[in-house]
């Protein structure tokens, strides 16, 4: 299983003040020490966390494979194939959303285009896709050969469910809405497993992320025919207390627990 730490909200720090600090490059040496397999960064239309220099340095000096997120746009795809990362993931951006809301439309007019555009450059294409096998079916006709399974449902079903176990006191009886909870959980993580599961299957490599943390990671981690988990936030904001080398490891213990 390999790790992919996402870098974004380092910038996001940096961007609350406007100034050089903290840079996200400076982390990518400590998360190789720490064992991370590769770097994921963001290039969003609105420049709110990375922007082309942080992109441009990154690629000159990381010492990992960069996987570099963005949206389907004609700007973007042309800085991007100018600085050829290893690997760039097509996902859906609205303006006023806070993170990713789901998966990528995989009927957009110019999504073939784009893929096209990476392609010749000799830039792996991956899709950031909601589980089903709908969506890993067209991904095979788009061509692509790496799919991203968006966890995002499943963290937050789990972590409204984790939260409500808290607050009363870790009971197993839960309230009746929370059994209704529970089931929508299971039945997600079976969407995860299933998807995982068929994906391998049809020869496509299948990697999950959006929104996992350190409680629910484990969940997926487990699921046979994921070969790759992308995490950011939830390492970031644990590292702010901890420092970013620990919070890894423990992201890494959280991952091979039984």
């Amino acid at each position: 299983m390999r790790l992919g730490l996402n870098i974004d909200h380092i910038a996001t720090l940096r961007e609350a003040r406007k100034i050089h600090e903290p840079d996200p490059l400076e982390a990518i040496f400590i998360a190789k020490n720490a064992g991370v397999d590769l770097i994921t960064l963001h290039l969003r239309e609105d420049r709110r966390h990375i922007h082309e220099d942080d992109v441009t340095s990154i690629l000159k000096h990381a010492p990992l494979p960069v996987n570099a997120e963005c949206a389907i746009d004609p700007e973007i795809t042309k800085i991007l194939c100018a600085l050829k990362p290893f690997k760039v993931t097509l996902v859906p951006e609205r303006r006023a959303e806070i993170t990713t809301e789901g998966g990528l439309n995989l009927k957009h007019p110019k999504l073939q285009d784009t893929i096209k555009a990476y392609a010749d450059c000799g830039i792996e294409v991956a899709l950031f896709i909601d589980p089903s096998l709908e969506n890993l079916q067209r991904a095979l006709e788009l061509g692509v050969g790496v799919v991203e399974l968006h966890t995002g449902k499943f963290s937050n079903l789990f972590n409204t469910l984790y939260t409500s176990f808290k607050r009363h006191k870790n009971r197993l009886d839960l309230p009746e809405d929370n059994i209704a909870l529970k089931n929508m959980l299971e039945l997600s993580l079976q969407e995860l497993a299933q998807s995982a599961l068929k994906g391998q299957g049809m020869g496509l490599e299948v990697c999950a992320g959006h929104g996992l943390n350190y409680a629910s990671v484990g969940l997926v981690a487990k699921l046979e025919g994921i070969s790759e988990l992308n995490i950011g936030h939830a390492i970031i904001a644990r590292a702010v207390i901890m420092g970013l080398e620990k919070a890894i490891q423990s992201m890494q213990e959280a991952i091979c627990a039984p």
